[in-house]
């Protein structure tokens, strides 16, 4: 059945529930608490509980089995490309944990960056070299209530233009690349079911939110999906992710 691929190139996400299975998901949320159980957080005992953690040190064959699951290869098949992403997406270098709390989160609308030395600067460019996907993999339910990512619908639309003048070297991505009003679009949030995932353009807006006022914390993992040598953009490039670039460019164009 696959994704919305038309949905994808308007929207700049596409949502595949139940891309991994149930028992998966509590493998991957097993090892995730071992490793906050190492750092002196206790899942019995909430008054050790953070705000959030980050964690990118995480192997073993639960991450592998969600980031590789049939349903999300060949959706990277349909929004890449056959043979265009690389294996070993890394889902357990990628968690993100927010615990129940009514602190701000850390990070305002940003996009992601593509590549760069180790510990960054990350950079990203207008071919999105690098980086085919961002992908947001639920390990455990996520209510509106458990501070879920926010994404700006169709914002990936408004990317590209401010990304085309820094030519093949890119940019770091610190800055506001896209116009103020791209943040009053539709807002959607990455709620679901463990084992959901949202594959989501390079380019979209997005953002963590809070407070988390739900009772569990909050567990999901954000890879990139890797992409060979990055797109064209000249119209010749038949990927979905392609094609909402050159759309974006194409729209800006037709505005000047």
């Amino acid at each position: 059945m696959g994704v919305d691929v038309d949905g994808f190139i308007r929207d700049g996400y596409a949502v595949v529930r139940g891309a991994f299975d149930q028992d998966t998901a509590a493998h991957c949320r097993e090892l995730i608490w071992a490793e906050l159980r190492r750092r002196g957080i206790r899942e019995d005992q909430p008054a050790t509980w953070p705000a959030h953690e980050h964690i990118d040190s995480l192997d073993g064959e639960p991450f592998a089995a969600a980031a590789g699951a049939p349903a999300l290869t060949e959706a990277y098949d349909q929004l890449i490309g056959s043979g265009r992403w690389t294996q070993g997406i890394a889902a357990g270098r990628a968690v993100s944990v927010r615990f129940p709390s009514p602190e701000r989160a850390n990070s305002g609308y940003h996009i992601e960056g593509s590549y760069g030395p180790a510990g960054g600067p990350y950079r990203c460019n207008v071919r999105s070299r690098g980086r085919g996907l961002l992908a947001l993999m639920l390990f455990g339910d996520v209510g509106p209530q458990d501070a879920p990512t926010r994404l700006v619908s169709g914002s990936h639309l408004y990317v590209p233009e401010f990304l085309a003048p820094y030519g093949e070297d890119g940019t770091v991505p610190e800055d506001c690349y896209w116009r103020p009003s791209v943040l009053c679009r539709p807002m959607v949030h990455a709620t679901g079911q463990a084992g959901d995932v949202f594959l989501c353009h390079p380019f979209i807006v997005h953002t963590a939110t809070w407070p988390h006022t739900g009772t569990a914390p909050r567990m999901i993992a954000q890879p990139a999906v890797h992409v060979r040598d990055g797109f064209a953009v000249d119209g010749s490039d038949p990927a979905p992710v392609a094609r909402a670039i050159v759309a974006g460019l194409t729209m800006a164009t037709a505005q000047l």
